[in-house]
């Protein structure tokens, strides 16, 4: 499955001599046993086959334990494309025989045994190209340890973003944290895996067996379980779209239990029959290994889900295309408009997964090959890396949340000003005193203004009027005049800052009233 190749190959890292195999790109050594045994099976009648039509002087076919070999004529070198049955070898190279003058396979005599070179055959198992390989894996290792060690933390910040700020709270939010939090595990479960699975050492290898595998087969489990919940979460993200286009019913909140369920119970439901029937089946050594097509039970449901996304996406770009020429016939050149459909589309991107269709209908090629490479190191990059820039699109360059940010930060800001002005004007024992952006003049050791009772003031955006003369408060660097009322002596109260904070821009009067100041903090 194409879609998981970063926490496949993080089990098959350990591998020196790996080769196109199946989707788990590893195999156990009954499969290899299974598999020689069929290729076994299939010589046999094969030999049957040309024993009957065999005439004169020829070298008999024969199976010598990896290669059928054909009968050959007297002096003939017989060349066989190395089997691909057998995972170590290069598929590519050939096995060669010579069948003597005699009608006769060469014999080695010093060993008695049929002569055969396998040279090309065994080329992946040579050192040198076990270090490159070795090489190839372990950057690989390093970048998706590094891309989601990023995403880890940019989405842990987003997940806190979104639960602390309450005016955040609504359904489209809801979702996206469920969908960061599945990226969370995600990432969580692949460190745990590999962790379990391998050792620290500076040679990538696997741990050695143990008696008891039930810690490993739960690292597994946990992690191809929430392997699918990222999945069927970006699912979930692409159905709320989709419906906010077509259909506004899915905006209420009541709806969000169903794509909770879709989110978390879908995948537990074909993860758990995975386990049960692997437990059953095949529960040998640690469940890293795949177990022939036992796989599809919960490939099939996610590879459903990604391939049900991406129409979703294809569709809203449709939808998005067409309004766009609607809404700006005439107002826009078609290189603007262009470029609009463009930035919607690659902010979607990220979103709906579409890069894991780029490579999903691409049979697997050959260990360290240059197509190989090329695929590996781009869903690395991306599947790593997926959660980072979700988080980054729809949450840290999301206005709503960049001005929540602000005000937070901006009223941690002002308390801590006025706390530290608190403090100056206690020690000093009275006298005219500033609070920020404000003034008042008192004899009292320590003073806060207590707005929690009264209007707040609201920013016209203009000239601020005096609204009530019996409370002014003055913006830094004005003097009021004799006519103006100063704020009155309120000993020992506490400042409350419970609302927005926003800039006030300064007028001739210089002074705003109460009611704008509550509207401030």
């Amino acid at each position: 499955m194409k879609s998981s190749n970063e926490e496949v190959w993080s089990g098959s890292l350990s591998l020196h001599c790996c080769v196109q195999i199946d989707a788990d790109d590893v195999i156990t050594r009954d499969e290899q046993i299974s598999l020689l045994t069929d290729a076994w099976l299939k010589c046999e009648r094969s030999i049957k086959a040309q024993l009957k039509a065999t005439r004169g002087d020829a070298c008999l076919p024969e199976w010598d334990g990896i290669i059928c070999w054909p009968r050959a004529k007297p002096g003939q070198l017989v060349a066989v494309r190395c089997p691909n049955y057998i995972y170590d070898f290069n598929h590519q190279g050939q096995a060669y025989r010579n069948c003597d003058a005699s009608g006769n396979w060469e014999q080695v005599s010093s060993i008695n045994r049929t002569w055969a070179n396998y040279t090309e055959c065994t080329t992946y198992l040579h050192s040198n190209h076990a270090s490159h390989q070795e090489e190839v894996f372990r950057r690989l290792h390093l970048m998706y340890t590094a891309g989601y060690s990023i995403s880890l933390a940019s989405l842990l910040v987003a997940v806190f973003i979104l639960c602390y700020f309450k005016r955040l709270h609504c359904t489209r939010n809801y979702i996206h944290t469920h969908l960061f939090t599945s990226f969370i595990c995600r990432a969580i479960s692949i460190f745990v895996k590999d962790a379990v699975l391998y050792t620290a050492t500076d040679d990538i290898k696997p741990v050695e067996p143990r008696p008891q595998m039930a810690g490993c087969k739960v690292a597994v489990t946990f992690f191809l379980y929430f392997l699918a919940t990222n999945h069927y979460w970006i699912l979930v993200e692409g159905l709320y779209l989709h419906s906010l286009i077509f259909m506004a019913f899915l905006s209420d909140k009541k709806y969000l239990w169903a794509l909770t369920i879709i989110g978390w119970g879908v995948p537990a439901m074909f993860v758990s029959i995975w386990v049960s029937v692997r437990a059953s089946l095949a529960d040998t050594q640690c469940w890293d290994i795949g177990a022939g097509n036992l796989k599809w039970i919960y490939q099939v449901p996610i590879l459903a889900a990604i391939v049900v996304n991406f129409f979703l996406f294809l569709n809203i770009v449709r939808v998005l295309a067409s309004k766009l020429w609607e809404t700006n016939t005439g107002k826009l050149d078609p290189r603007q408009q262009y470029r609009k459909l463009l930035k919607s589309t690659l902010v979607l991107m990220p979103l709906f997964g579409v890069h894991y269709m780029v490579f999903m209908a691409l049979p697997y090629t050959e260990v360290t090959g240059l197509l190989w490479q090329v695929q590996m190191h781009y869903e690395m990059f991306f599947n790593s890396l997926q959660g980072f820039f979700v988080a980054f699109i729809y949450c840290f360059c999301n206005g709503e949340v960049q001005a929540e940010v602000k005000k937070a930060w901006l009223r941690r800001s002002l308390t801590q000003d006025l706390k530290q002005k608190s403090r100056v004007t206690s020690s000093a024992g009275g006298g005219s005193c500033y609070y920020g952006g404000m003034m008042s003049h008192t004899t009292t050791q320590s003073i806060y203004i207590n707005v929690s009772g009264t209007k707040a003031l609201a920013h016209a955006g203009g000239t601020l009027g005096v609204r009530s003369p019996s409370h002014l408060a003055y913006l830094s660097g004005c003097t009021p005049s004799d006519t103006q009322t100063t704020l009155p002596t309120v000993q020992h109260q506490q400042l409350i800052l419970n609302s927005s904070l926003y800039i006030i821009p300064e007028d001739h009067s210089c002074f705003v009233t109460v009611k704008d100041l509550e509207t401030i903090l």
